[in-house]
């Protein structure tokens, strides 16, 4: 019998899979069972959230100059922080979503009055604080290391668990008809005649559908350039440090933004730890594994002890590395892939912040065909392809300034 080259469904609405269980491909896959009710399996060479969504920050923000230079950026990544706001309505979310602000103070030398200025501008809810008023304000907070100038405060800001946002949406993907195919090789589209014809694994195992979504955050440009199409890419190298207070539960609840480190409160009374300056430490292997120095990892721990009040002991809980997916211009790439009907492509940082609504879009698109207007802005075709295409992006790419070294 011949292989099968087109979804074989019981109903005229398409069959989807979902290549990649980041958090953008479980958003989507989510959207697509239980609001389109589409026939949609949701595949991955590991566990759900084990990659780059696994050791994200989370930050929940359109903070800053990089996140409010356009327009339509600042809408999208607005609009998915009112979805997070829509479902911290169920009581079963407070385990992993939070909304109690972020405060950032600049480096020595450095005023963020312009910041500021420019996120009121665009009717961004933002404080200005000053270093007196951050003990009543911001519990939790070592005021005496604060700029002296204040900092801002962000009221509407928050964070998310994504493990545990994926642990909310997934039990309801399945209820919907939903499957899930977990530590089964490598994925990629198959193609034929210009379309998908459903998705391969690196194991031989074939699904059939009409419309494949890669959303396999870092490794997406590798997957599209195996299939002729052209992805820039900026991906750099993340660490993420899980941290427990030695002796009590810590009073922090906002998410800060600090010189040095940028760390929120995660469940279980942890924190969660990030900087830039930090990936310096962390190696490569020729296998592809990831090294972490752990004196750097020490280092991070006291740069977030210092900023918390009261200097607590703190204790490293886990360490993860690897690459943390950031396209060639720093703007998500959503949508259709230009050449290969039925394939379309979610890459982008930001992936807290965009997945909720990023996810909608997407889905809406992949189940009805109809462009989403808000990511218009965000399509693979605006890069160049062919040999000729090159990246030339050395910016940010979301809201929060770089925690310099």
């Amino acid at each position: 019998m011949s292989e099968p080259t087109a979804a074989q469904s019981t109903t005229d609405q398409p069959a989807v899979v979902v290549i990649g269980a980041g958090i953008i491909g479980v958003s989507t896959a989510y959207h697509l069972a239980t609001r389109h009710h589409l026939q949609v399996t949701l595949v991955t060479d590991g566990n759900p959230v084990s990659g780059a969504s696994g050791r994200s920050l989370s930050w929940l923000n359109t903070a800053g100059a990089t996140s409010i230079r356009t327009p339509e950026y600042h809408g999208l990544r607005r609009a998915g922080m009112e979805r997070y706001r829509a479902l911290s309505g169920d009581p079963a979310s407070a385990r992993f979503l939070r909304f109690d602000g972020g405060f950032t103070w600049a480096d020595p030398g450095e005023s963020f009055k312009a910041r500021h200025a420019a996120e009121v501008d665009v009717d961004y809810p933002s404080e200005w604080i000053y270093q007196d008023q951050v003990a009543e304000r911001l519990p939790g907070v070592a005021a005496d290391v604060v700029a002296p100038e204040g900092g801002i405060l962000n009221p509407n800001e928050g964070w998310v668990d994504l493990p545990g946002l994926a642990a909310y949406l997934l039990p309801r993907f399945v209820a919907a008809g939903g499957r899930i195919v977990a530590n089964a090789g490598t994925w990629n589209a198959e193609v034929a005649a210009g379309r998908v014809t459903g998705a391969r694994s690196s194991q031989g195992q074939f699904i059939p559908a009409d419309r494949v979504l890669i959303a396999t955050g870092p490794w997406t440009p590798a997957l599209l350039g195996e299939l002729g199409v052209n992805v820039p890419d900026s991906t750099p190298k993340s660490l993420l440090i899980q941290a427990a207070p030695a002796d009590a539960p810590h009073p922090l609840r906002a998410v800060l933004n600090t010189p040095r480190v940028a760390l929120r409160p995660a469940p279980g009374g942890l924190f969660a730890l990030d900087s830039d300056w930090a990936t310096a430490g962390v190696e490569v292997d020729e296998a592809g594994r990831f090294h972490v120095d752990r004196a750097v990892a020490l280092e991070q721990v006291d740069e977030a002890r210092a900023v918390l009040a009261g200097n607590p002991r703190l204790e490293i809980v886990n360490i993860w590395a690897g690459m943390k997916p950031v396209p060639g211009d720093g703007d998500p790439v959503l949508g259709p892939v230009p050449g290969i009907e039925g394939l379309s492509v979610a890459f982008t940082h930001s992936g807290a912040t965009l997945a909720l609504v990023a996810g909608e879009l997407l889905a809406g698109e992949l189940a009805t065909g109809a462009p989403a207007a808000a990511l218009e802005t965000f399509r693979l075709s605006r890069f160049a392809q062919g040999p000729q295409a090159s990246v030339a992006f050395t910016g940010r790419s979301d809201g929060i300034r770089k925690v310099k070294g």
